[in-house]
């Protein structure tokens, strides 16, 4: 099927994906804007799978300042070349890490990272919270997991919901830039400084 230019410009500009790209996902969707979509976030997936065991010891670290100097970003994003730790795409993705990490200051890049003696008083507390509920061990612990998976969700900056679309989580967005640069993208670390904070 032939897709107009114009479909190909606007699936473009909804996604940031290469021209080629988004000419063979309208191809593909039978012209389905939609269906385009969702064929490149696909094939995105893939690429990020295939990508995530290789090596980024490239990369920029970035800094933002917010609010009139009373919040400051410093964050450590990797790549595996300079060419690409140049692109527009990363600097873009590198520009919204800091904005996520200045408006919902995660502790953590993500799971691996969240001590154990922390996790385990993390749980302490969702069990204490449910002392008195009359319900099975195995039930109390599916409800633990959720409570967990809810508070990752706040304090580990991959798991937490996009700033500008609730739709879609950090890692979804780190997905997407790994699919559209072609090579591993890694959030390595951050620091998130608030003025007056810890006095």
């Amino acid at each position: 099927m032939a897709v107009s230019a114009e479909s190909v410009k606007e699936l473009r500009n909804m996604t940031g994906a290469g021209i080629l790209d988004c000419k063979k996902a309208l191809e593909e969707a039978e012209g389905n804007m939609e269906k385009a979509v969702e064929v490149l976030k696909k094939r995105n997936q893939a690429v990020a799978v295939k990508k995530l065991s290789r090596e980024a010891n490239d990369g920029q670290v970035s800094s933002y300042v917010h609010d009139g100097g009373r919040i400051g970003v410093l964050v450590e994003i990797n790549s595996e070349t300079d060419f690409v730790a140049r692109s527009e795409a990363f600097s873009a993705f590198v520009k919204e890490i800091c904005l996520q990490i200045t408006a919902m200051a995660p502790l953590y890049v993500d799971r691996t990272e969240v001590p154990a003696d922390v996790l385990a008083k993390q749980k302490e507390i969702f069990l204490a919270q449910m002392e008195g509920i009359n319900k099975p061990p195995a039930v109390l612990e599916k409800i633990v997991e959720g409570k967990l998976s809810k508070w990752y969700a706040e304090v580990c900056l991959v798991d937490q919901t996009y700033i500008r679309d609730d739709t879609k989580t950090v890692k979804d967005l780190l997905t997407d830039v790994i699919g559209r640069c072609g090579e591993n993208v890694k959030i390595r670390r951050f620091t998130r400084y608030a003025l007056g904070e810890g006095l």
